[in-house]
């Protein structure tokens, strides 16, 4: 086990040449929201944008083109689905895999706030199946497999799954409290058992190849907030362009998160700190470990 510093995150974090362009930084695809939960897509998309991807698309069902277009910055480029009601239609996995070529897109970030509606499920199911680029999966994206987990040994991509104990727990078949004790074997043992990075979200949050075991040493209860793993998944998903693994992707992403989550709590104080003033402190807390 290895707790994470400054000075591990800081070989992770990706060098600007002064000759390079916005296709360097890879191109992130943030597949995410529903009527009830629109603002995930914002504050994914957010995450993404302050740590660097080249481009930034964000997906969402066609009815909330409004309600979330007009809150995303204009850096953000949109993509809209079929739509069921409101949610993401089974019909959209066509649609999002052929954008996904033609567009290039490094890394997608999948599942915040999508919910678990019976066509999200099915979608859930049929993207993440023909899917070949690599994933964080985050919120409902694992949700909508809790019931069919053997779909993570099928993914044709490299995956990062960022779960909270509960979601690990419905995932794994085993108790919270037995989860909480055993942060990082569980962590480990889940990675090796599907071949993917976990990212056990939490006090001291667990990072897991299946081999390596990192433990995270930033963030404060004032993160503990709904929409704070959002801008998560759009942070790692923006690193995985720009970084040499998906594990680095993680170690940096988390520790970077909790930084930023740390010096909004400073400022803001622990009880009324935001996920959007998380994301304001992301550059300070890049310019910290630089």
């Amino acid at each position: 086990m290895t707790k994470l510093t400054r000075a591990i995150v800081k070989k992770f974090l990706p060098s600007r040449p002064v000759d390079s362009h916005k296709g360097d930084y890879g191109h992130t695809l943030i597949i995410a929201g529903s009527k009830q939960f629109a603002g995930a897509s914002i504050l994914c998309s957010l995450g993404c944008l302050r740590c660097g991807s080249g481009l930034t698309t964000t997906a969402i069902p066609l009815s909330l083109n409004i309600q979330v277009t007009k809150r995303l910055p204009p850096e953000v480029m949109t993509v809209y689905l079929p739509d069921d009601d409101g949610y993401i239609s089974p019909t959209a996995t066509k649609i999002i895999l052929d954008f996904s070529s033609k567009r290039k897109i490094t890394s997608i970030a999948f599942g915040c706030g999508i919910s678990t509606e019976l066509c999200t499920k099915i979608f859930t199911e049929r993207f993440l199946l023909k899917n070949k680029i690599p994933i964080v999966i985050d919120a409902d994206g694992l949700n909508n497999i809790q019931k069919n987990v053997r779909v993570l040994k099928k993914m044709k991509s490299d995956a990062v799954l960022t779960p909270h104990p509960a979601e690990l727990s419905r995932l794994m078949k085993i108790g919270i409290s037995d989860i909480q004790k055993n942060r990082e074997k569980i962590a480990k043992k889940f990675a090796a058992d599907y071949g993917i990075i976990c990212v056990l979200k939490g006090f001291e949050t667990v990072i897991s190849d299946g081999k390596k075991v990192f433990v995270n040493t930033t963030g404060n209860p004032g993160m503990a907030t709904g929409g704070s793993g959002d801008v998560l998944t759009g942070i790692i998903a923006a690193f995985i362009g720009q970084t040499d693994s998906l594990l680095d992707a993680a170690c940096l992403g988390v520790y970077l998160h909790g930084l930023a989550g740390d010096l909004a709590a400073r400022e803001k104080t622990q009880i009324s700190m935001l996920p959007t003033d998380l994301i304001d402190k992301i550059p300070e807390a890049i310019k910290t470990v630089q």
